[in-house]
């Protein structure tokens, strides 16, 4: 049975919005609240629910579900023709408890070695409805879609739906996922809303704020109790110690997954983490180096001013050395793009920096920016939208920034990228993974 909203979760609520609204800048007051759009679940106990599926290493997928039932089976049966199940692979299941809240089964199976631009259709649990899933391709052209502060709104699904109308490979979402804020059931819900494009389609997601979800003035739950049980990514995979930062490659393209609210100092295991996977990143083999992070480190909006300078102090010139291509952020609710940046200023051989909090969270947009406008800043909009990132080859790349309407979504902001691995002004300077690998 559903479980309900109680009391409780909305007393829990008030609270970390009272706490988060006490740390907001003083200057940008935000937009009320819109209503949630809560899906429930209409299937039998052991129905798969709230499927997706993440890369999990080389030629590898993770599916992940949840049941009601928690004697289901934690398997995944898969093949490459409808209904007919040449392989299966075994996995194991959790569940967690947030005050009164028990959550349901929530099984995470790694299947593989698969073949890439191949479908493949499933079954998890043993029994069920089919899904099926596209296996990102093993050289260019790829496609990205990349939406960030998702949550679950009517504005969340036009968001998704307008993603779902043009094809992508892989789907990236740089924190804030379910806009849950401790009441539980609207992570279920969540996972329902998205199971239709997260079950075709492998979801990459990272932390934001909205996954914290704890208390600490009575330091409890556990951080990202939630987030980490049910959006298991390939951080073991990728050598990380924590769910909440790591990385992958795919078709040509390195993709670092950082986390903006766990420590990043020079001391700390992330720091050591991001210098290792830099060293060994192969130019030749991934010649595109993306980053996604939740608080942005550039912004011109008056919502979150300074949130994520500490993080850029400390990780902002590894990035530049290892001449990482572009940063996607999240966090503010609107489109913004910056020129190259490094330090502040404009620099040829900086990261590109592009806010994408505009997913279609509750919360509205974020309709106040600085005036006027930074000179690094080049296009910035409070719409809600999703990006899309095309690598065609080693040396080129499409971004495009769509914002939705009724009906369409519009092609607002567009720009031609060169790989900075393949330019010659930026490897006059001698490419950090030497240096990076004499340090560690």
């Amino acid at each position: 049975m559903e479980k309900r909203f109680s009391l409780f979760f909305m007393v829990t609520l008030f609270l970390l919005q009272f706490i988060q609204l006490c740390g907001a800048a003083v200057d940008y007051i935000r937009p009320s609240a819109r209503q949630l759009s809560f899906r429930a679940h209409n299937g039998s106990d052991s129905e798969p629910q709230q499927v997706h599926i993440s890369l999990a290493g080389k030629d590898y997928m993770r599916v992940s579900w949840i049941t009601t039932d928690k004697q289901v089976k934690s398997i995944v049966e898969y093949g490459k023709s409808p209904g007919i199940y040449e392989s299966s692979a075994t996995g194991e299941s959790t569940s967690y408890k947030y005050f009164f809240y028990s959550s349901d089964e929530i099984h995470h199976v790694k299947i593989g070695p698969l073949d890439p631009s191949t479908t493949y259709y499933y079954r998890c649990g043993g029994a069920g409805p089919e899904f099926s899933f596209l296996t990102p391709p093993s050289t260019f052209p790829i496609e990205f879609a990349i939406v960030g502060d998702l949550g679950q709104t009517e504005w969340t699904k036009s968001t998704l739906d307008h993603v779902g109308a043009m094809d992508y490979d892989v789907f990236l979402l740089p924190g804030d996922l379910s806009y849950a804020d401790t009441q539980q059931p609207l992570w279920d819900s969540f996972g329902r809303l998205v199971e239709p494009y997260a079950s075709t389609r492998p979801w990459m997601v990272t932390e934001g704020n909205h996954e914290i979800e704890a208390f600490p003035i009575i330091n409890y739950p556990r951080r990202f109790k939630a987030y980490n049980a049910r959006w298991l990514m390939p951080y073991q995979e990728s050598g990380s110690k924590s769910n909440l930062y790591y990385s992958f490659d795919v078709a040509g393209t390195h993709i670092i997954m950082l986390g903006s609210y766990t420590d990043f100092d020079s001391e700390s295991d992330q720091y050591k983490w991001l210098q290792a996977d830099l060293a060994n990143v192969d130019r030749q083999k991934t010649p595109w180096v993306v980053v996604l992070l939740h608080a942005p480190w550039y912004n011109s909006n008056q919502a979150h001013r300074g949130e994520g300078e500490s993080m850029r102090q400390a990780m902002e010139e590894v990035l530049y050395k290892a001449r990482v291509d572009v940063v996607f952020a999240g966090h503010v609710h609107a489109y913004e793009r910056f020129t190259r940046v490094f330090d502040n200023n404009a620099e040829p051989c900086g990261p590109v920096y592009i806010t994408i909090g505009d997913g279609g969270n509750r919360e509205g947009l974020a309709m106040k920016f600085v005036n006027p406008s930074p000179s690094i800043s080049v296009y910035r909009e409070p719409s809600f939208g999703h990006g899309r990132l095309r690598m065609h080859n080693n040396t080129h790349a499409q971004w495009s920034w769509h914002r939705n309407n009724e009906t369409d979504a519009v092609t607002a902001d567009e720009l031609w990228l060169e790989s900075l691995s393949s330019s010659t002004l930026c490897n006059q300077v001698e490419m950090p993974s030497k240096s990076l690998k004499d340090e560690l």
